[in-house]
């Protein structure tokens, strides 16, 4: 459904080592940065691209604005999740867990505040 998602960030390089880890742990790439100085990470046609607002403001996390992003397993969740911790992200929201629909679902927050949450397929 959707092209790419695009996140402002204070700080690209604080930026970088949290989402390096984070997608390393779900089998991803290191992100690259272009000619514009977004960084960007690619996966299956969908990009994440990481940039410093082009009005020259501070970049602030959406309230209320949940970025998803899938995990193959359970198990990746898990180390996704560690590594976000690892990495400058903070937990939030309840403990990664399996829900009542068999997703197995954890959440961060960025270093810069963004809402994230990976999570599996739903058993059944």
């Amino acid at each position: 459904m959707f092209t790419h998602v695009m996140i402002g960030s204070n700080d690209l390089e604080r930026a970088r080592v949290f989402y390096d880890a984070t997608f390393a742990a779900l089998g991803g790439q290191p992100g690259e940065m272009d000619a514009r100085g977004r960084l960007i990470y690619v996966r299956e046609g969908s990009r994440l691209m990481i940039t410093k607002p082009i009005n020259g403001q501070a970049a602030t996390p959406a309230n209320g604005g949940t970025i998803g992003i899938a995990a193959a397993s359970p198990d990746h969740v898990l180390a996704w999740h560690r590594a976000g911790t690892e990495h400058g992200g903070e937990a939030v929201e309840s403990p990664p867990a399996e829900r009542p629909n068999g997703a197995f679902v954890a959440y961060l927050r960025d270093p810069d505040g963004n809402k994230l949450t990976a999570r599996s397929k739903p058993t059944g």
